[in-house]
């Protein structure tokens, strides 16, 4: 009779729910967590490190996007304004109160969090293109308030941020390692990505528990699911909350970093960045917000860095002769990109390597 020891049976549901399934995937977590660390100091070209950093603030954004959108299937443009109210939680909070950064960040959070609960009924009533145009208003209603509400904002000039960067007794802008310190660039890098992966670890679990599967139900069939027991007020509210407070701790965090913000930073435009990550890097996929971040995140800097060495773009409008402007060639990658990747692979980079994971996988039998 055959011996059957070595043949793998079939996974329970409650094994199939596990965070990390195998060793593999719990190495491949635990390198991740010492590449955070490691990377940035070994590595000291801050504008690669800039890079990253802005990648890091952007995939936090996008994971609440796409619990919000990928999961949910509400669509909204109105992430720029969430962003925007992190932002400025930071200047109130940090800059103006200097409280610490551990309590000005869970001020962003809990803010942002309130406003998507407050806006969120709106979706119960809207769906699709409606939900769409509504949330759009978002965006130019917070500009206006941006705009106007001097003593926060400094008005259409902007105000600097002075929010500490400290955890503790530990100094982000001025990390000390045995007699070694590290630049700002370098910490922010530790501390931006040390957030990525706590938000990924807290939306994976969200969508593997059981409101995850309601928002899921949701997006499919909400008529269906509300028939079955889902509360679509409870879950679609709940989304908007979430998604809404983890753009509001993205937008903290980037005028943290910069320094220094202005309402015009948090228009349109921002809303259609995020789409474009959340589309390029894969609906619907928490690791693939990350990569679209970083494939997506990074392209405005690279056209800022390199536009002198591109033809046809100028860094301001100026007349006479044809050209573009740095902010006109981003608004053309990024509606490009949108529109290759919802034609030629409308999941994503997440969807890619997926395939290229079971070709791996499957090998020498691919095909």
């Amino acid at each position: 009779m055959p011996r059957l020891r070595n043949l793998r049976m079939p996974l329970r549901y409650e094994d199939d729910l596990r965070m990390f399934k195998s060793r593999t995937s719990r190495a491949a977590v635990l390198a991740a967590l010492v590449l955070i660390v490691v990377f940035p100091l070994s590595y000291k070209n801050d504008f690669w490190l800039s890079v990253l950093n802005y990648a890091g603030i952007a995939a936090i954004g996008a994971i609440g996007l796409n619990l919000l959108t990928g999961y949910t299937g509400q669509v909204s443009l109105g992430h720029a304004f969430f962003i925007g109210v992190g932002a400025y939680t930071a200047v109130f909070f940090g800059g103006h109160h200097g409280l610490p950064l551990p309590v000005w960040l869970l001020l962003a959070a809990i803010v942002g969090g309130v406003l998507g609960a407050l806006i969120g009924p709106f979706a119960l009533r809207l769906r699709g293109n409606y939900l769409a145009v509504v949330s759009l208003g978002l965006v130019f209603l917070g500009l206006h308030v941006f705009r106007n509400w001097t003593s926060i904002s400094g008005g259409p000039g902007g105000t600097s941020v002075n929010a500490p960067l400290k955890v503790g007794p530990v100094d982000v802008t001025h990390l000390e390692i045995g007699n070694t310190v590290y630049s700002r660039n370098q910490g922010f890098f530790i501390l931006v990505w040390a957030i990525v992966a706590l938000v990924a670890l807290l939306a994976k679990n969200i969508v593997r528990s059981r409101p995850g599967r309601a928002m899921q139900a949701v997006r499919d069939r909400d008529v269906a699911a509300e028939v079955i027991g889902v509360s679509l007020a409870r879950t679609k509210v709940g989304a908007f909350a979430v998604a809404s407070a983890m753009a509001a701790v993205a937008g903290a965090l980037f005028g943290a970093y910069q320094q220094f913000v202005q309402p015009d930073a948090f228009d349109l435009f921002l809303s259609i960045q995020y789409i474009a990550i959340v589309i390029v890097g894969g609906v619907g996929t928490v690791f693939g917000s990350i990569l679209g971040a970083l494939f997506v995140g990074a392209v405005p800097q690279l056209v800022d860095r390199y536009s002198r060495d591109i033809p046809f773009i100028a860094k301001t409008a100026s007349g006479g002769g044809f050209h573009l402007t740095v902010f006109q060639v981003n608004q053309i990658i990024f509606g490009a990109l949108i529109v290759l990747f919802l034609v030629l692979e409308p999941r994503g980079l997440a969807a890619i390597w997926l395939r290229i994971k079971a070709y791996f996988k499957a090998w020498p039998f691919s095909y």
